[in-house]
């Protein structure tokens, strides 16, 4: 497997910069988001950009609503969406992963049908250069993402058959949402891309005071520093066959985020690659 960081940890930065810290501190890879790239005609330079300085570059990724109940947002996001898709594919990036999101105002089997109908349009007119999609199982503000649960994965994969369509798989949302993470891959160990590498934790203490419905009581921590079991979540998945990379989804607020002191971004950045290292060395 190879470890790489997603590069929202850093969209302060600019580009070069982060790339030169991915490289200087020892990563194999980068994901790419696309507020470090801004428009598709800027894709060729960002990947040649990361792999000038010897990063492989796993996958572009790119936040929205693709269900946005607002039509007229809705058709921009999927239009611009749809350019990046062809930009990304010829670069020869593999993955291109984005957001299912949710209409409020729909049903669950109509937001199901028309994502998998613009999944599907998207995986036909990317035939030639063969990019993987993907969605992140990131449940959303209002904890409400179609697609992002072993159950919202089902409906998708029936709608949407082909193995080009698949999953990154971030165990740390898992865990505050009660799913369990080593049953979730087993369910979907042929449609993985990509791993995120995030964790979390919670406080019991605070939770028994509040509730699943308050806040605090769980947090995102960097690998290793939450609940997951990482010998046995990457054994799982190397037992699957994942080859893949492992993208370190650094948003543990103790190591200086969203975009406060920069050296403890960098530092949080480091132990999580350390500490991945040591557990595939492990295994």
């Amino acid at each position: 497997m190879k470890i790489g960081f997603y590069t929202s940890t850093f969209n302060d930065r600019p580009l070069e910069e982060v790339v030169d810290f991915g490289a200087s501190a020892g990563f194999d890879a980068i994901e790419i988001d696309v507020g470090h790239i801004k428009t598709p005609d800027r894709v060729a330079d960002a990947v040649a950009l990361a792999r000038h300085r010897g990063l492989f570059v796993s996958s572009i990724t790119y936040f929205g609503n693709q269900l946005d109940a607002d039509r007229d947002k809705r058709r921009e996001l999927r239009a611009r969406t749809a350019e990046f898709a062809q930009a990304i594919g010829e670069t020869g990036v593999p993955i291109f992963v984005i957001f299912p999101g949710r209409d409020d105002s729909a049903n669950d089997e109509a937001n199901y049908d028309d994502f998998a109908d613009f999944a599907n349009g998207l995986i036909a007119e990317t035939r030639s250069s063969g990019l993987t999609f993907a969605i992140e199982n990131w449940p959303g503000p209002k904890d409400n993402f179609i697609g992002t649960t072993p159950k919202g994965w089902q409906e998708l994969f029936a709608r949407i058959p082909d193995r080009r369509f698949g999953l990154e798989f971030d165990p740390s949302h898992f865990i505050r949402i009660g799913v369990d993470p080593y049953r979730a891959m087993e369910a979907v160990k042929d449609r993985i891309a990509i791993l995120h590498a995030k964790d979390t934790a919670i406080d019991k203490e605070a939770l028994q005071a509040i509730g699943y419905h308050g806040r605090g009581w769980w947090q995102y921590k960097l690998p290793g520093l939450g609940l997951l079991d990482w010998p046995r979540f990457l054994s799982q998945a190397r037992g699957h066959g994942f080859d893949g990379t492992l993208s370190i989804e650094h948003e543990d607020a103790a190591y200086g985020w969203p975009g406060k002191d920069l050296h403890a971004r960098k530092e949080g950045e480091r132990l999580g690659l350390d500490f991945l290292k040591s557990v595939l060395n492990g295994l």
